[in-house]
């Protein structure tokens, strides 16, 4: 059969993709059939390529992109043993701890089958094709227990307050591993940093453990700024989380959608395997939200992925498991940083409410680390003061040894317990 010209075809997707005409109107528009059209989209989605890059290339790039299998003069040979992919795609997902390399699983293929195996060149074209049959997530060789990609869903779940009525939008948070594509989904009422960082803390329970790097997408609550001249600058709360966990962050780039092609897929999943099955239901709290999830994603993650033949969960313990991280003995304990000055008084501001440190510091800056429960106040790097948090605007927290010893005599002459011990010596009645 004839292959319609490159041209045509990159219009097709021009039209389509960056012109947003639909599959109809990009037919007409190219006097091509409807289900030709569709087939042209539906094959340029899995390449996973931006469609500006694509646009960019000249015919042969692109043909060589759209027909991978186009030029190689391969196709299959009863006489030879076709190699078993699944196999050796998932042998190449532990190559950062075995350090097996492609050439490597064709020796060991040729020694299994010596008479009838394939070249070298071959045995790559075929994984290459065996490549661009999945999807774009499993395509990506991702190292076993190196990767976790997290994101929100763009759907959300409505929560009815059963007092007023009033319809809360719950956010879904999902995370993927990168080489078994196991999930986690945790439903929470906003976006905002403590709710991030609580799914993070859950996901790894969940996981058990920890990869190296987490991946996000270039959310405020991780990332303050991400640009080519000045770089990444991480949320130093989500730092914090990170380095709790002995992990990195290496957000998504913007307009990458491949460096987040893992959970995107995940998302979109979640969205069909499970948020679509509660569509019908009436959730009154987060709790009862996630407790409905928790038992749907278990389905969803044992669910037979066709291709692979196997489960995320099988999956998961054969590639990721292994290799995670042990959890730290602690749990990471969520707190707020911010920077604040030393005031003349010795004290710094924190949410309408004052917290001293030593005097010799006055006027320098500080870094503040404050959870519901304390309020810990560092200097380059040492810890300086730790006070409990304050709940009332207008309450002070001052320790006696931060004070100068005049202020710590003019503290202690106006001090009403020491007028009490004073009456105590001279006698019972004076005291009363």
């Amino acid at each position: 059969m004839k292959r319609v010209s490159m041209r045509k075809i990159s219009e097709v997707l021009r039209l389509h993709f960056k012109l947003g005409l639909s599959l109809r109107q990009s037919a007409n528009a190219t006097g091509t059939s409807r289900g030709s059209v569709s087939n042209y989209c539906t094959r340029f989605k899995e390449l996973a390529v931006d469609i500006d890059r694509f646009l960019s290339l000249n015919e042969m790039m692109q043909e060589q992109l759209f027909y991978p299998e186009c030029g190689c003069g391969i196709t299959p040979q009863a006489s030879k043993v076709m190699p078993d992919y699944i196999t050796i795609h998932h042998e190449l997902k532990k190559k950062q701890q075995s350090k097996v390399t492609l050439a490597l699983l064709h020796e060991e293929y040729k020694e299994a089958h010596p008479t009838n195996a394939y070249s070298y060149t071959q045995f790559r074209e075929h994984y290459v094709r065996f490549l661009n049959q999945i999807n774009p997530s499993m395509r990506q060789v991702h190292i076993a227990g190196e990767k976790v990609f997290v994101d929100y869903s763009g759907l959300t779940i409505p929560i009815v307050n059963q007092k007023t009525g009033e319809v809360y939008k719950a956010q879904i948070f999902v995370a993927v591993l990168g080489a078994s594509g196991y999930t986690f989904v945790h439903a929470s009422y906003s976006q905002k940093q403590r709710d991030f960082i609580l799914s993070h803390v859950l996901a790894y329970d969940f996981f058990g453990g920890t990869p190296k790097i987490v991946v996000p997408d270039n959310l405020k609550s991780a990332v303050i700024k991400h640009s080519k001249k000045e770089g990444v600058v991480i949320n130093e709360s989500y730092a914090a989380l990170a380095r709790h966990y002995t992990m990195a962050v290496t957000p998504a780039r913007p307009y990458k959608p491949k460096d987040k092609a893992k959970v995107e897929l995940g998302v979109k999943g979640i969205q069909r395997w499970i948020l679509a099955r509660l569509r019908h239901h009436t959730f009154f709290s987060v709790d009862e939200l996630n407790a409905a999830l928790s038992n749907l994603l278990d389905l969803y993650n044992h669910k037979i992925i066709k291709r692979i033949a196997k489960s995320r969960t099988e999956l998961f313990k054969e590639l990721d498991q292994p290799f995670l991280q042990a959890l730290p003995l602690q749990r990471y304990l969520y707190k707020e940083f911010k920077e604040a000055t030393v005031a003349q008084n010795y004290h710094i501001f924190l949410e309408g409410c004052e917290y001293s440190v030593p005097y010799q510091y006055l006027g320098l800056r500080v870094q503040v680390w404050h959870s519901s429960h304390s309020v810990d106040i560092h200097y380059k790097g040492t810890k300086i003061a730790i006070h409990p948090k304050l709940h009332f605007v207008g309450q002070v927290s001052t320790l006696h040894e931060h004070m100068p010893s005049h202020h710590q005599y003019q503290s202690e002459k106006t001090n009403p317990g020491r007028f009490l011990n004073w009456a105590n010596t001279i006698g019972a009645h004076t005291l009363s």
